[in-house]
């Protein structure tokens, strides 16, 4: 195999560095003398090469050399990693290490390169972080066809140093012949922009969204060489929707290179004729939802206050149907149950869409990629999640839009039964609650079952394919009869209209849904970790105020099986294992002593946090500042991983001590 010849120099370059490091030349000018002396005779004028060799070989200089040499080889014929997949990583000629990966031959990919960063005015008064300081940090999150990436983080800067490549598969989901590589008309064909969601991490660990984007990468294929470059203005979020936030250099590139070229013209007409398809479809819908809600105010003047959200708001401050944010979403082997998924809901962080001043609430339903990436979201994105997963599981499950206690407004799921049972989910908790129905018009003496659930009013339900305005004379939920069928309780949209505008691929303005990704946190080790700190914590804090600390560690391991217990439980709601629990601390703890223990829940892993918060209970105090005779302390802490790198983390601190009266 030839190379070419400023590749040729390169090698030779490197072979000639390797070569000086390990002092080759000179071991090889001693070895020459030595051999003259010794081996060649008086009438012998000169050394054959054999013979040198033979020499080097002899004293292991070639053995040497070799082990100092590393060959990577390219396994053409492997197949690619099923996804979701990690970030695959290149890096430029001036890097050392060349991270590969192997590529089927019959496949069509695009690699996007991020080549930096700049105008993120935000960040321009920040300091230039010291080698080792922790300091906040961007990263870049990505999905392309049910394909997941993300790009190192790098510090938060006015230019930032995105150096990132990443290799997204275009032939998938059967298109065309599985034999025959997907052709450029093939290709033009695939509406699926590239969704790109920045996400920006503070010295805390708190995330916060700072752009949401949709890539149009199909330009590329009206390219000459396979290859552009383009400039990528980075809008903000929510408020900031108008506002620029920064800008990437993006080079897209097809591979293999493309046999034959589309004319831009070509592509820009595909493009145009899709964006005014899409348009069309939304006029259409947007003219049948005014119709739909004439007619519903018609029924009764009063429902013009009840809570019938068809439209909401993105993070980008578009207006989309409330049902696309909703479709049967499968977690794969990563949930297993129905409620797991409610618990893996409710470990998802919740925060409140930020506002700038006062006026009350502000509204931005995020699409799921950026909900998954930042990791925490308003009640109504754990919904559509819960929502999502549920009709995954084969459930019939909704979306209820409503009020809370003192008309605050809410959203949660309900699903309904095949034997007429509905069931409310909260997805900020993971409760469930069994919904029964009080008739208004039986006697006042007719005992009422008072309602569990936190829920008071009821304007929609919805989901994919179904939205439902409610229709009864009160909004109550306490009395309100969920026969969705009945058109007299429930007012349904047509289900055509609403396909038209939020079934999967009607029109290209629908964000694709991601697939769930794996966690990537080690239980065991974090677990450790967190411990470890809050015993420093605790000790600190003791000595304050005068007190020592003696831990007893087969106190603190006797703590688990409680944790675990607890953990069971707010997944499925059945109670095991505590009969055990209790009989092993009777054990550990002599006649004469006391016991006391303090379990607690947090959704994150920052153990000073979680320690001030402990601190805040009376009860946790008392056990932390424990004073008394043989005083011995205990903590434990378990964290239970969920995908997406959610975790509930359980703590349970304890002590014992001899009761003195």
């Amino acid at each position: 195999m030839s190379l070419p010849p400023e590749k040729a120099s390169e090698l030779k370059q490197l072979i000639h560095q390797q070569l000086s490091k390990m002092d080759v030349h000179g071991r090889i000018r001693e070895i020459l003398a030595e051999t003259i002396r010794e081996e060649l005779a008086p009438d012998q004028q000169q050394l054959s090469t054999e013979d040198l060799i033979k020499a080097l070989r002899r004293r292991g200089i070639i053995d040497d050399v070799m082990k100092e040499l590393n060959f990577v080889t390219d396994n053409v014929d492997q197949e690619l990693p099923p996804s979701p997949k990690q970030p695959v990583c290149f890096t430029d000629r001036q890097s050392t290490l060349l991270k590969k990966t192997n590529i089927d031959p019959t496949r069509r990919y695009l690699y996007l390169q991020v080549l930096g960063g700049k105008a993120f005015l935000e960040h321009l008064q920040e300091p230039e972080p010291l080698p080792g300081q922790v300091c906040s940090t961007f990263t870049l999150c990505l999905h392309f066809r049910n394909q997941r990436f993300r790009s190192k983080p790098v510090p938060c800067a006015c230019e930032p140093d995105f150096h990132d490549g990443f290799l997204l598969e275009v032939h998938r989901e059967n298109l065309g012949d599985g034999t025959r590589m997907a052709d450029s008309t093939t290709m033009l064909s695939i509406s699926d922009p590239i969704h790109m969601v920045l996400i920006k991490t503070d010295i805390f660990g708190e995330t916060t969204l700072v752009a949401s984007y949709f890539l149009e990468w199909r330009s590329v294929l009206g390219s000459e060489n396979g290859a552009t470059n383009l400039t990528v203005e980075l809008m903000g979020v929510g408020t900031e929707s108008k506002v620029s936030v920064g800008i990437l250099n993006i080079k897209l590139e097809m591979y293999p290179p493309l046999s034959q070229t589309l004319s831009q013209e070509v592509v820009n007409t595909q493009l145009a004729l899709e964006r005014q398809k899409t348009a069309e479809k939304e006029r259409l819908f947007l003219v049948y939802a005014k119709q739909w809600w004439r007619e519903y105010l018609q029924i009764r003047p009063s429902h013009n206050s009840r809570l019938v959200k068809i439209f909401a708001q993105d993070e980008n401050g578009i207006n989309r149907p409330v049902c696309s944010y909703v479709k049967p979403l499968r977690a794969g082997r990563l949930l297993d149950t129905p409620r797991q998924a409610a618990r893996f809901v409710n470990v998802l962080g919740y925060e409140r869409a930020p506002v700038i001043g006062g006026g009350g609430k502000q509204e931005q339903w995020c699409t799921l990629l950026a909900f998954l990436c930042r990791n925490k979201g308003d009640c109504e994105d754990h919904a559509n999640l819960l929502c999502s997963l549920l009709l995954g599981y084969g459930l019939e499950a909704f979306v209820c839009v409503g009020t809370k206690a003192k008309g605050v407004p809410h959203a949660w799921v309900m699903t309904c039964g095949t034997d007429g049972t509905i069931t409310f989910w909260e997805s900020l908790t993971g409760h469930r609650y069994i919904h029964k129905s009080n008739n208004p018009d039986e006697p006042p003496v007719a005992e009422q079952p008072k309602p569990l659930y936190p829920y008071r009013t009821i304007g929609c339900v919805f989901n994919h394919q179904m939205f439902l305005g409610n229709c009864q004379p009160s909004d109550s939920v306490e009395i309100c009869v969920f026969d969705l069928n009945d058109e007299s309780k429930w007012k349904p949209m047509s289900e055509e209209a609403i396909k038209s505008v939020c079934a999967p691929g009607a029109t290209t303005s629908l964000p694709p849904f991601p697939p769930l990704c794996a966690s990537t946190i080690d239980a065991s080790v974090t677990s450790n970790e967190i411990e470890m700190q809050l015993r420093l914590l605790v000790s600190e804090h003791r000595k304050d105020l005068g007190l020592t600390t003696v831990w007893e560690d087969q106190l603190s391991y006797l703590l688990s099986p409680a944790l675990a217990s607890y953990e069971f439980e707010r997944t499925t709601s059945i109670s095991a294992g505590n009969e055990e629990f209790q009989d092993a601390i009777r054990r550990a703890v002599p006649d004469g002593h006391t016991f006391k223990g303090f379990p607690i829940h947090f959704v994150y892993r920052n153990a000073r946090r979680a320690f001030a918060t402990c601190l805040r209970s009376p009860f946790c105090e008392e056990i932390i500042c424990c004073r008394g005779d043989q005083v011995r302390l205990a903590v434990r802490v378990r964290v239970f991983t969920y995908p997406e790198s959610a975790c509930a983390v359980w703590i349970m601190f304890a002590c014992k001590y001899r009761s003195v009266l």
